[in-house]
């Protein structure tokens, strides 16, 4: 009987090459079962985070005005003044300010706005001399291209009035929702300064008690690197618009304390900020410019948008980012697509503390190292 069992548990060749075959299928399934796992859960995060726009923006800003506000904060609690009534000093102050530069940009754009009729003539003669150029343009493509002959369509455009309710569920319902998460953000700032140690604590429970040391440090090098972020910008863009506010000067453009400032500090905005940083002075020297008034502002502008990108940015601010060219354009590019001009705001801290997490996560050390220099 023995014997019998022996012969009838013998495993053949045939049935073992079965079994691994049926292993390696099961394997398979198995990784496309997770695959199709990670995909549909970054699907899922991409549309949150683009659902959750206004949301995830006014807090990302409010954190970042914390980051300002706190050495004042730090510095009036180190005497005996009580966080809370710190806080409140800061955000009070922040508050003052943004109305005030508010009130004065507002009033130079209406004197501006007042003067601009003066400035027809030239702007009736600068857009005539682009429709000269335009029309040799299109007269010498259709002598080459030729023309059918035949009477061109005449497009016909049919507006409707939009209407009180046209305008709250359209670009008035985009601005009520800007205006209140403005709004919220004063309160944000607030409650993340007098609520700091409450919240670095809370944030480090939330990790298994022998993570809890790596997790404290990776949070304190990342609150770093947004503190190294606001201050190199902040230094970069005084540079720039001290520079900016000498040359307009010495060029007679109008108002040129505030433009140059504009100009200076919209410079550091990635790529668009050259294109926009432009727009400021030559609508301000419109009376007052020629030929070689306009290529010095060209000159200044982009000089000024190259020197920070690619020198002053990498040596303030690149040191404690440790970023590669690649990854920052890369974030630029998402970020972008995903929360619009605010995205290229906030893609490169986005990116570094994406980095520092990496860095201290043994499975993503890879994506950190490719994000680096």
């Amino acid at each position: 009987m023995a014997s019998i069992d022996r012969i009838t548990h013998v495993e053949t060749p045939y049935s073992t090459a079965t079994q691994a075959e049926e292993e390696e299928i099961l394997q398979a399934s198995i990784k496309a079962g997770s695959v199709a796992q990670i995909v549909v859960a970054i699907v899922a995060v991409l549309g949150l985070i683009y659902l959750l726009k206004v949301v995830m923006v006014t807090i990302l800003s409010a954190l970042l005005l914390a980051f300002v506000i706190e050495p004042l904060v730090a510095w009036l609690e180190r005497l005996r003044v009580p966080r809370w009534a710190g806080a409140l000093t800061g955000v009070s102050l922040l508050t003052l300010l943004a109305f005030s530069l508010s009130y004065f940009f507002y009033a130079r754009a209406v004197d501006f706005a007042t003067e601009l009729p003066k400035y027809s003539g030239e702007i009736r003669e600068m857009v005539g001399k682009i429709r000269s150029q335009t029309s040799k343009i299109e007269k010498g493509t259709q002598s080459v291209v030729g023309t059918d002959g035949g009477k061109k369509p005449i497009p016909v455009q049919v507006k409707t009035d939009p209407g009180l309710t046209g305008l709250l569920t359209g670009t008035g319902g985009n601005l009520i929702e800007i205006l209140m998460a403005i709004s919220f953000v004063p309160f944000l700032v607030y409650f993340m300064l007098t609520w700091k140690g409450h919240a670095h604590r809370a944030t480090v429970r939330l990790f298994p008690l022998e993570h809890r040391e790596l997790a404290h440090r990776t949070v304190g090098k990342i609150s770093l690197m947004i503190k190294s972020f606001i201050v190199g910008n902040a230094v970069v863009g005084l540079l720039n618009a001290t520079i900016s506010v000498v040359v307009f000067w010495l060029l007679g453009v109008q108002y040129f304390y505030f433009v140059g400032v504009i100009s200076g500090f919209v410079s550091l905005v990635p790529y668009l900020g050259v294109f926009l940083a432009l727009l400021p002075p030559l609508a301000a020297g419109l009376a007052t410019l020629h030929k070689s008034g306009v290529l010095i502002i060209f000159v200044t502008v982009i000089g000024l948008h190259v020197l920070t990108m690619n020198v002053l940015f990498p040596k303030i601010v690149g040191k404690r980012l440790r970023l590669n060219p690649l990854a920052v354009t890369l974030a630029l590019l998402f970020w972008a697509w995903i929360w619009g001009a605010m995205g290229l705001l906030l893609a490169v801290p986005l990116v570094g503390a994406a980095k520092i997490t990496c860095d201290y996560i043994d499975p993503l050390r890879g994506f950190g190292a490719w994000l680096g220099e």
